[in-house]
């Protein structure tokens, strides 16, 4: 009776546990010319069971609170185990009171090089390099973790941007393109590096405002919470004035552009010209988007 008991604490216990994210990994091959070599579904395969099944944190998440998360590998170029690939990655985050997920982190890393040969052992180690395929993947996780933490209290984040940057730390003498100063204004180094600097500070505090202040208010007071998303954007104009077309706005409106647009394109009116204004300002690549919002 006792080994019963035993048995069946141990299964509630596993059903009340779950790892962080819910990620749907796809790996797409057509321009290798060869899209139905086996080795792409055993990839896919693998990397979806090692991103779901890893614990990336010291937090209990239950089922539900799972982080929505998607990663397309679009592989441009193979030769035995070398991969030439770019990733692209999107993850959301449930609004309160309400069925609608909204868009978090949307990024495109252009520079995944990576080796990997079929059915090998995927580890994650959280200090020291075991692979680009582990490094670059895991990166992202955190910054997937980061994101979503911070949009639920004010730097939420701290800790999983602090295991990125020691990824990107112990990365950066494997050779491979992204890990370093000199690899450019958009690599995983500069992400991680803006996120964490002061000059990009309302970057992260309008994270945590457009939605815990913004969008989760919605339910409630639809009027409000437009008005809230609305002074957080138009917080944005300081980091604007401090570094004009940093690669944090463009980070910023890679995700929320779209829905930007769309809130302010119906439902109650709030005074939103200066609003646009400030749209137009900081975020002019999206030009067309803001001409949709009805004043």
């Amino acid at each position: 009776m006792r080994k019963h008991f035993f048995i069946l604490f141990l299964l509630i216990s596993t059903l009340g546990i779950a790892q962080e994210l819910n990620c749907v990994v796809t790996v797409v091959a057509q321009q290798t010319g060869n899209d139905n070599n086996v080795v792409f579904k055993t990839l896919e395969r693998q990397l979806t069971e090692f991103i779901n099944n890893t614990q990336w944190t010291n937090k209990k998440f239950k089922v539900q609170e799972r982080i929505n998360c998607s990663m397309v590998i679009n592989v441009q170029n193979y030769n035995n185990d070398a991969f030439s690939a770019t990733l692209q990655i999107q993850s959301s985050r449930p609004v309160f009171g309400s069925t609608y997920s909204t868009p978090v982190y949307t990024f495109n890393d252009r520079e995944f090089q990576f080796q990997y040969l079929e059915f090998q052992n995927l580890v994650f180690n959280p200090n020291q390099f075991e692979s680009n395929l582990i490094s670059v993947l895991s990166f992202h996780i955190y910054m997937i973790l980061g994101m979503d933490a911070d949009t639920f209290a004010p730097n939420g984040g701290d800790e999983y941007y602090r295991q990125a940057q020691t990824i990107v730390n112990y990365s950066a003498g494997s050779g491979g393109p992204g890990w370093k100063l000199e690899d450019g204004l958009q690599s995983r180094f500069a992400l991680i590096d803006n996120i964490l600097s002061p000059t990009y500070k309302e970057f992260r505090s309008a994270m945590y405002s457009y939605h815990r202040d913004g969008m989760d208010l919605m339910h409630k007071n639809l009027n409000e919470g437009k008005k809230e998303i609305s002074t957080s954007v138009l917080e944005l104009q300081k980091m604007h004035s401090r570094r004009p077309n940093s690669f944090l706005m463009r980070v910023f409106f890679d995700s929320k552009a779209n829905e930007v647009a769309s809130i302010f394109s119906g439902g109650p009116q709030i005074g939103i010209t200066s609003l646009v204004n400030a749209l137009n300002k900081i975020a002019p690549i999206h030009a067309s988007k803001w001409k949709k919002i009805k004043f």
